[in-house]
């Protein structure tokens, strides 16, 4: 074990034990995985996504891309990084995306395949077979952890809080404004994402107010927690910045012992974010080795841990940071080969430094190779002078600093391109956001801390009516200043040189996309898939942004960066969902039948609205399709019943609203005579389809309209908003009534005969037409009928209050035995639907499809002075064109099976027409017909009736008559009986 004897902020009283991969390691209390790991001179902890190459820890934060693990002690969390789980006794761990083990992956011999698998492989590779080909593979092989398979029994909760300011960050900068805004008296809350208050003063030695960096911290933290103003939260990652400044933050392990984790949504008037920044790589050949550290993450380890990672080193560096580390490496015990930095004139304090520390430098050089395979072995040089080949253990590297400018980009801030710190920095503010210290590109702590008491103090006169007097700035001792210049590795490196570790991004992949011409950093970003692993290119996004630069000759700030998006780290599933777990997740919605449904044997699902109907009811023996066929028929031959309480209704009221009923539909409503109900097609702004159903005339400013079930909100909200914010002079009430009714509907020749049968006042004889309803009791119920078919047969539906509901459906049932009454499942209403050829916005309604693309001009009244999707008609018609329109299709064998979303092409005889042509939007096997039917979208259908097309499926393909969508009672006689 390499342990420092002294130094560090772990508790040496107390020794823990712990497993990685399989083998018993010890560390402390105050410990990491990661720093665990390292002290025990533990290189190899992983391998990549893409090739498998051994990695080790590169970092010592949560931007680490190498050392994910499964955790397996705390519930079996996959992709944990090693670098933020802190130690306990019994830890379990092993290493991901590997087997049979790190040490030894068969999957490594990707490397070798590496000239065939180049950025954007897979979108050439996988156009030569079909898709399920390759899935099976793929499949195989993505991911990295194991997906857990026992429940995960912590416990979440949520917590809303409002301040006047909330710091994000408490390093030594948010600490300084901190104290200013919590004596000004105002609300304040502070975040911390680390185990303990300080920042960078927790690893490196530095006076302030000349007492110790970490004396400073202590009692400023012992300051704020005492206050009664101030909220503070430590081990608390900020994820997300959003609008009207809403910071959601996730609080790990909270006080309570019951508590895994507490998601915070904070509302503040003013932010401040010193989230501070992190270190770059460069990049050179095999800088991916285990073994190859960032400088700064190295310092850390040795710092905060006392854990030393490694005996001899060679630090590579483009900037003046890495020259503060000398003294504490050498302390450590380090034996520093030397300094290759890429700059010809590093500044005279940096050479001072080395000088100081006998180290020697090695300037306007290069690293061209690091020697080792699972552990870094040597590096070989090159400068004016020639190669030369350095044995070590360690190479510690620091290409600059990144500004955590993240949650400022989440908030709406815009970045720009700082030329002295060769760094994106936060530029144009949104919101009440301030960023202060690492995070707005200061890499001083002198002009940190200036710039924390500036800030807060103006914060204070923004919250407050008058502020205090300006406050005193720490005074901290002499600092090296950042200097840096950016070299970017020469073109053709021999051996790979990674910019994104854990997708295995080389430099030589960022050079090929910007050759094929993705010339834009979203665009490289995802045919290389540079900065989508889980460090979310917080580390090498601006080599990324730098190569394309170069490739392109155009400066850095022209490039710009990606777009930062929550969440800032990952967060778990659990802290997600709260206590909404289980069935809690998602609620499913149940109506009065669906006891009675699930008793008989229903095979349910999930039906839109997060409805559990009956999909079918099946019998012993039966399958889904002869359970499908079996009702099908029923409805078609005899009766059927469905449960139909899923559907949305509303009740709108006033004088208005015929006129708001003119406007949503398409038709006209405000001629509907009382008692009747009329078919409405309501559209959206665009024109395409949006949602149908059947509206009905109760009293003369009086309307029941029903709506299909999984579009009841939208269509709910789409009225509400009008009436709110377009239509404000309309006096109409709007009523959600969904779940005061429960709707059953007896359809089929025998309808009326079963009806018959129970005990009811409402007339049932040919002047109940169809379209019209009537109110009386049934079975002693207050009752509503209404003639309306969504089956093409002679369909009475009943609405009752829903504490009647099971009541009247068994007694239904019980009425319709004589006449084989059967309850029909959503599947086989689908079928249904199709054999008469209704129109489903959900279905051929794809959002390009209009009216008179869907058949329906008989609907649309363009006579009308306006409605919603008008104006879209008028110029679909002005623009003309070739449109795909609603079709039937007649498969040439009879009984082929057409899944959904199979695509046309021309039939081989076809000669006028080429490519795509449309797609099946709905296909079954029809019962009653006795052959498989579809409905489709079809360029230019309607004219080609009686034409062939292939329908090309993913297992098989066949060919089909294009036909009229009707292929059931065309005339609709049998819903009119």
């Amino acid at each position: 074990m390499t342990r420092l004897a002294n130094g560090g902020v772990i508790n040496r009283q107390r020794p823990l034990s712990f497993t990685f991969n399989g083998k018993r390691y010890c560390g402390y209390e105050g410990d990491t995985l990661a720093s665990a790991l390292v002290a025990n001179d533990v290189t190899l902890v992983g391998r990549s996504f893409k090739y498998h190459r051994p990695r080790g820890v590169l970092t010592c934060g949560p931007e680490e891309p190498n050392a994910l693990v499964q955790l397996l002690s705390d519930g079996d969390q996959p992709n944990l990084r090693a670098t933020e789980i802190p130690l306990k006794e019994g830890l379990e761990a092993r290493s991901v995306n590997c087997w049979p083990n790190a040490r030894f992956d068969l999957r490594a011999v990707n490397s070798f395949l590496a000239p065939l698998l180049p950025a954007g492989f897979y979108y050439k590779t996988f156009m030569a077979r079909p898709w399920d080909f390759y899935s099976r593979f793929i499949r195989k092989a993505a991911g990295l952890g194991r997906s857990p398979k026992e429940r995960d029994l912590g416990r979440y909760e949520r917590v809303n809080h409002h301040t006047d300011v909330l710091v994000v960050g408490a390093g030594p900068v948010g600490l300084q404004a901190a104290k200013i805004l919590a004596n000004s008296g105002h609300e304040l809350m502070v975040l911390d994402m680390q185990g303990s208050a300080g920042g960078h003063l927790l690893y490196h030695t530095r006076l302030i107010d000349g007492k110790p960096g970490a004396e400073w911290v202590e009692q400023a933290v012992a300051e704020l927690q005492t206050r009664k103003n101030v909220t503070w939260l430590q081990n608390t990652t900020a994820t997300g910045y959003y609008d009207h400044n809403m910071v959601i933050a996730v609080e790990h392990e909270p006080a309570q012992w019951w508590l895994r984790e507490r998601l915070w949504h904070i509302r503040a008037k003013k932010v401040v974010i010193a989230t501070g920044a992190v270190e770059r790589p460069l990049i050179f050949p095999g800088n991916d080795r285990p073994g190859v550290m960032l400088a700064d993450a190295a310092a850390r380890y040795i710092g905060r841990f006392a854990a030393v990672p490694g005996k001899r080193a060679v630090i590579y560096t483009n900037n003046s940071t890495a020259y503060s580390h000398l003294e504490l490496f050498k302390a450590a015990g380090i034996q520093i080969e030397s300094v290759v930095d890429l700059r010809k004139d590093p500044g005279k304090t940096e050479l001072d430094l080395a000088r100081e520390a006998s180290v020697p430098v090695v300037v306007n050089a290069s690293i061209m190779k690091v020697h080792g395979r699972s552990k870094v072995r040597g590096v070989t040089y090159k400068n004016g002078s020639g190669s030369k080949a350095i044995a070590c253990d360690l190479v510690c590297h620091s290409g600059g600093w990144n500004p955590l400018i993240h949650l400022y980009s989440h908030a709406g801030g815009k970045s720009r391109f700082d030329i002295d710190s060769a760094a994106f920095v936060p530029g144009e503010r949104a919101q009440g956001a301030c960023t202060v210290g690492g995070a707005d590109g200061v890499f001083s702590l002198r002009k940190g801390l200036k710039e924390a008491s500036d800030v807060a103090y103006s914060l204070v006169a923004d919250v407050a009516d008058s502020g205090p007097s300006p406050p005193a700035v720490p005074s901290t001792e002499s600092e090296t200043p950042y200097s840096i210049d950016v070299i970017w590795p020469e073109k053709d490196l021999k051996g790979k040189a990674f910019v994104d570790f854990q997708n295995d991004v080389t430099t030589a992949d960022i050079a090929l996309a910007v050759r094929e011409n993705f010339q834009s950093i979203e665009h490289v970003k995802r045919y290389t898939t540079a900065g989508m692993a889980v460090d979310q290119g917080r580390i090498g996004n601006p080599n990324v942004i730098g190569l394309v630069s170069q490739e392109l000759g155009q400066e850095q700030g022209a490039i710009g960066t990606t777009t930062f998006r929550p969440p800032f780290a990952p967060i778990s599933f659990g802290v997600i969902g709260g206590n909404e777990r289980g069935s809690l997740i998602i609620p499913s919605r149940t109506t009065p039948i669906t006891p009675w449904n699930i008793a008989r044997g229903a095979a349910m699902d999930e039906a839109g609205a997060n409805f559990r109907r009956p999909f079918f009811f099946p019998r012993a023996g039966e399958s889904m399709e002869d359970a499908v066929a079996r009702e099908a028929t029923a409805v078609r031959t005899s009766c059927g019943i469905y449960d139909g309480t899923p559907l949305g209704t509303f009740e709108l009221q006033g004088p208005d609203t015929a006129e708001l009923l003119n406007r949503l539909y398409t038709n006209r409503f405000d001629n509907l005579p009382v008692g009747r109900g009329r078919f409405g097609l309501m559209l959206r702004e665009d024109g395409r389809l949006f949602d149908d159903g059947v509206t009905f005339r109760v009293g003369e400013s009086r309307y029941l309209m029903s709506c299909g079930t999984g579009a009841a909100g939208a269509v709910y909200a789409h009225i509400d908003r009008l009436l709110q914010t377009e239509w404000t002079d309309l006096k109409v009430y709007l009523v959600n009534v969904s779940a005061a009714w429960a709707t059953m509907c007896v359809c089929g020749p025998f309808a009326r005969e079963v009806l018959g049968k129970v005990e009811t006042d409402i007339r049932l004889d040919g002047s109940f037409r169809f379209l019209d309803f009537r109110d009386g009791t049934l079975e002693g119920v207050p009752a509503r009928l209404a003639r309306v078919s969504y089956t093409g047969e002679l369909s009475f539906e009943i609405n009752v209050a829903r504490r009647h509901a099971l009541h009247v459906w068994t007694t239904l049932i019980k009425a319709g035995e004589e006449f084989g009454i059967t309850p029909v499942g959503s599947e086989t209403s689908g079928v249904l639907r199709i054999e008469k050829g209704f129109i489903s916005p959900g279905h051929e309604g794809d959002n390009i499809t209009n009216p008179f693309d869907a058949g329906m001009a008989w609907i649309v009244d363009m006579d009308k002075p306006d409605f919603i999707g008008k104006r879209s008609l008028l110029r679909d018609i002005k623009v003309g064109g070739e449109r795909q329109h609603v079709v039937g299709l007649l498969p040439d064998d009879e009984r082929a099976v057409v899944a959904d979303g199979s695509a046309l092409l021309p039939a081989q005889q076809e000669v006028s027409r080429s490519g795509f042509q449309g797609h099946v939007t709905a296909a079954c096997f029809s019962p009653i017909l006795g052959r498989t039917i579809a409905l489709a979208l079809l360029k230019d259908g309607q004219n080609r009736h009686g034409d062939k097309v292939l329908i090309s499926g993913l297992e098989a393909s066949c060919e089909a008559t294009v036909t009229a969508p009707v292929f059931y009672d065309p005339k609709g006689e049998r819903m009119r009986s």
